[in-house]
């Protein structure tokens, strides 16, 4: 007599261990909890958030002085990609207050990470990402407008504003950057602040962002949309409100790294 032929079945997965099952509301709870932490400390913070504002300001000068201003906006849009790493401090910040110790201005600007150098490596990469998308953004400039001297700002803006071109090239523009932008989130969200707190190299902490980001993808695109609104909101205030709004989303962002990384509320 035939024995009957085994049953077949897809072999069991390991659950991931970053998969928390988070509901979207609970990018709203980071946020509340990086308003909490700024207000523990507001003077600290909120000279931090000035200072980041009066590098953008810098910056921008820069773009102007060089007759680069077109960049201006992509080197905005960049300001995704490099803002985790430039919230260094305030992580260290709302790490020393999770565990009841002294938070300053002077910890948080200086203060050995525990992964050392590798942060630097992580920044290095970012920034190297970040100059990667401005040469994309002259690139798709030129493809539209062809390569002629800048006109300069106000006809540039015309230029993007009031012509086919132009909205071709913000529509595009906007998809490109959307695409960098995106990247550079999911792999340095968690892997900045990760570096501050372990001991890891950059290549592992940003390849562990990737992946949190991915298993938890419901609460981290609406903290995405967190970010881009305060960004908008710090735009239509001329970046005066980047000195409030980048401290709120620095301590929220390492919020959203504990409740994911599992390291504690």
């Amino acid at each position: 007599m035939l024995e009957p032929l085994p049953t077949v079945r897809k072999p069991d997965r390991p659950a991931s261990p970053y998969a928390r099952n988070l509901p979207e509301s609970a990018a709203m709870d980071w946020l509340a909890k990086g308003w909490r932490d700024l207000r523990m400390a507001p003077v600290s913070s909120l000279a931090y958030g000035l200072i980041l504002t009066l590098i953008s300001y810098a910056v921008l000068w820069a773009l102007y002085a060089s007759q680069l201003l077109y960049l201006a906006l992509p080197a905005i849009a960049g300001f995704l990609i490099v803002g985790p790493f430039l919230a260094i401090g305030l992580y260290e910040k709302s790490r020393r207050q999770t565990q009841g110790e002294r938070a300053d201005f002077s910890t948080m600007v200086v203060f050995r990470p525990a992964s050392g150098g590798q942060l630097a490596y992580a920044g290095l990469m970012l920034g190297l990402l970040i100059l990667f998308w401005l040469r994309a953004a002259d690139l798709l400039y030129a493809l539209f407008f062809g390569l002629k001297p800048f006109p300069g700002a106000a006809d540039a803006l015309a230029n993007a504003f009031t012509t086919f071109r132009g909205w071709a090239l913000i529509v595009t523009g906007s998809f490109v950057g959307a695409l960098f932008a995106g990247f550079a989130f999911a792999i340095s969200v968690f892997s900045i602040p990760m570096l501050v707190s372990r001991r890891t190299d950059a290549l592992t902490a940003i390849g562990q962002s990737f992946v949190m980001t991915l298993q938890n993808l419901r609460p981290m695109l609406g903290w995405g949309l967190i970010v881009a609104l305060g960004l908008a909101l710090s735009l239509v205030t001329g970046l005066i409100g980047l000195i409030v709004v980048f401290p709120v989303l620095g301590h929220g962002t390492w919020h959203a790294y504990q409740a994911i990384a599992g390291e504690g509320t």
